[in-house]
């Protein structure tokens, strides 16, 4: 399960000196753990962005993008966001419903009818909405392919035939719409919408739709184009103590709009000064789309419950539509956390205070699970400190 941890920065205003002493001293608290955990947790590479009113204020690269070559870390550095990309597909339906395509209270079987085909024990599948899938209270398990286990499997399934064949076989596992359960074929049948209702393939809507009218021109989906392959992130993960090398430069095939982006990071600090508002900016950014549909996203749709235990967020997270939402005593946190094939990543946004941190990192130290022990990790430790500079920066 791909996991949000807040990890933002917060100001109120401009800062004054003091604010830019505290600001200061958190920074370098935030660097000296950033250090310590990578290297007490042989991390290989990472890097860490502040997006502040529009304009990028910290950008720091460590350690390499290739342990083999020793190429380092830089700024062109191209690392796999996975999940943060459900974050993407969210405002593609969002694109969708405010041209007039689509209701968000829609049943999904209206656009992907072969869901009919699905085994639900709790009422009638063409009762289950957009909405839900969006906001992962549709009932739907949480791994799009749960039979993984040999090397001849994909790395994920290639087409929609795979997952459409395994339809009859799926069970609906709750009432719609009565919980919260982290689902990535829910999205992945939300990709299905946005293909069959713009008649493009999922990242050719995404690249003419978000990613070029945002400028963010080194972004792409699976497998990297010969002309940015020398700065493709290699990753790893850590087991037993020991480092090893993650497949390189995968495709997530079908499953591309649960976990298919790939960026570097003035890239996604495009993409979060857009989430973040820039009234300079704010009639370029209606092209992708408009404050209130974003605002309509991070509105809460229900509890994400006892999936968030760690930290200060033990139940309090709540789920939006396509991202987390969550709130301390003065400020509102929203983001969405991506962990896939080596990689983790962290996008953290305090919208009323337009600013933002990136995340990344090409190296996992435990897998993916659904356990509450999972998290804590040496990224999700790393995420947790950025907590400091929020926690200073609001004093």
């Amino acid at each position: 399960m791909m996991r949000w941890i807040a990890a933002a920065l917060v100001l109120t205003a401009t800062p004054a000196t003091a604010d830019e002493a505290r600001f200061d001293k958190a920074l370098d608290d935030f660097r000296a753990v950033h250090r310590a955990e990578m290297r007490r947790s042989n991390i290989v590479g990472s890097s860490f962005y502040v997006v502040l009113r529009g304009r990028t204020v910290v950008a720091d690269h460590r350690g390499e993008q290739d342990a083999e070559a020793h190429v380092p870390v830089d700024a062109q550095t191209i690392y796999h966001w996975a999940s943060i990309t459900k974050t993407m597909t969210g405002i593609a339906i969002m694109q969708l419903r405010d041209r007039g395509l689509l209701s968000l209270d829609d049943p999904i079987v209206k656009y992907v009818p072969e869901l009919m085909a699905v085994h639900n024990p709790h009422g009638d599948t063409g009762a289950i909405t957009l909405r839900q899938l969006m906001s992962h209270s549709a009932g739907f398990r949480s791994g799009t392919w749960p039979w993984r286990g040999h090397d001849w499997q994909p790395f994920e399934p290639a087409s929609w035939s795979q997952l459409a064949a395994m339809l009859p076989y799926t069970k609906v596992e709750f009432k719609p719409g009565s919980r919260f359960s982290y689902s990535n074929p829910g999205i992945v049948y939300l990709g299905q919408v946005i293909e069959r209702l713009s008649g493009e393939d999922y990242e050719v809507y995404i690249d003419k739709n978000i990613l070029k009218p945002l400028g963010m021109h080194a972004s792409t989906f699976d497998r990297t184009p010969p002309h940015l392959m020398p700065h493709r992130s290699h990753s790893y993960t850590i087991r037993d103590g020991k480092r090893v090398a993650a497949p390189f430069d995968v495709d997530t095939g079908v499953t591309v709009s649960n976990g298919g982006l790939n960026a570097p990071m003035p890239d996604m600090a495009k993409y979060a000064a857009f989430l973040l508002g820039d009234p300079a900016r704010q009639s370029d950014y209606d092209l992708v789309l408009k404050r209130s549909s974003l605002e309509d996203m991070w509105t809460p749709q229900i509890s994400a419950g006892e999936d968030f235990t760690q930290g200060r967020m033990a139940t309090t997270t709540q789920s939006g539509l396509a991202f987390f939402i969550d709130r301390s005593a003065a400020v509102r946190f929203v983001g969405h956390n991506g962990d896939q094939n080596g990689f983790r990543a962290y996008l953290s946004l305090c919208p009323d205070q337009r600013v933002g941190s990136l995340l990344a990192f090409n190296t996992e130290t435990r897998g993916v699970q659904n356990s509450p022990a999972n998290r804590d990790t040496a990224e999700s430790r790393i995420a947790l400190a950025t907590d400091s500079l929020c926690e200073a920066l609001a004093k």
